[in-house]
Formats: structure tokens, C-alpha cells, sequence
């Protein structure tokens, strides 16, 4: 666990995927076609928080819905990949475009497309219900499911651990 928390000390920034980490990777279609995805609030509050609290935070997802957007624009996000055809090349690109080095970053992922993206970051971190492959590479596996709390969980053990996390004056 010390190797763990070593890890967290450096982190200043987070990404996350969308489908089965900030939703539950359950899509709801309208008689139009439209998808519709649910977000929690609580994981909401975090990504605010941790970017007030001067955290990066951005979303590399390979889904093209851009329904999203409106959401995590609103929570502050500036760097958002979506419907990304390589991640791996959209990670190095927005490490590069901030100057941050790869073990100053969680990554958050439950699927294959996430899987070699997860291989260059400094914190590999997954929901629960994650698909085993990124379960079996994972520094951290939240207790939480995709879409039901797992970002507000590391978000928060990291501004813990910086004592960065519940400050009555930034709230």
C-alpha cells in the first residue's frame, strides 16, 4: 500500500473514460435513436472540486455521443476526446499540451479500449465492475461501479492524502 500512496503524491491530474466510469455504461435509447446516459452527482461534485482545487481534469472516451459535452463542460472539464480512435496518441497529445509527465496522472478505464492508455499513466485505477483484463492491471480498484461513485472515490483519496480535500473555505 506505501508503494500506493507514493504513487498518489504526485498526482495532478485525472482522466477519465465516460462509458462505465462517469455512467454506468448502460445506454437508454428514445423512439428517435437518441442515447441517453445518467452521470452522479456526487462524481460531479468531485471533478468540480478537484479542478477548483487546481487539479487537470479530462475525459478520453471512444464514444461519439456528444451528449455528454453540455455536462462535463459545466463541471469545468476543458480537455475533452471524445469518440477518440487512439487514446493512447489523445493521452500524449494532452500531457504534452500541459507539460505533465505520465506518473503525475490517474487514469480511470474499465474496458479494452482503455487497457494501453492505462499502461503509461503513473496511477491505473478502475471501477469495480470493471472488465477483468483492466481489473488484472490496476493499481486500485474502487469499491464503487462505474457510474455510481468510483471517480468521486479516487478523486477524493488523492485530495485527502494532499490535504487538499473538504476546505469549508472553497466550498
Amino acid at each position: 500500500m506505501s508503494d500506493f500512496l507514493e504513487k498518489l503524491e504526485k498526482v495532478n491530474t485525472f482522466i477519465f473514460d465516460i462509458d462505465g466510469v462517469l455512467t454506468s455504461g448502460r445506454v437508454f435509447l428514445t423512439a428517435n435513436g437518441e442515447q441517453l446516459r445518467s452521470m452522479l452527482v456526487k462524481d460531479g461534485y468531485a471533478i468540480q472540486y478537484a479542478i477548483k482545487q487546481g487539479y487537470n481534469i479530462a475525459v478520453i472516451s471512444g464514444g461519439s455521443s456528444q451528449s455528454v459535452k453540455p455536462r462535463l463542460k459545466y463541471l469545468g472539464i476543458k480537455d475533452i476526446y471524445i469518440g477518440s480512435k487512439n487514446k493512447v496518441k489523445d493521452f500524449e497529445e494532452f500531457l504534452e499540451d500541459k507539460k505533465i509527465h505520465a506518473e503525475q496522472v490517474v487514469y480511470m478505464g474499465d474496458d479494452i479500449p482503455d487497457y494501453y492508455v492505462m499502461q503509461l499513466c503513473g496511477v491505473k485505477t478502475c471501477p469495480k465492475n470493471a472488465a477483468p483484463e483492466i481489473l488484472a492491471i490496476s493499481d486500485y480498484i474502487s469499491d464503487k461501479k462505474g457510474g455510481e461513485g468510483c471517480a468521486r472515490d479516487i478523486i477524493e483519496k488523492v485530495l485527502r492524502l494532499h490535504n487538499k480535500w473538504f476546505k469549508p473555505e472553497n466550498i
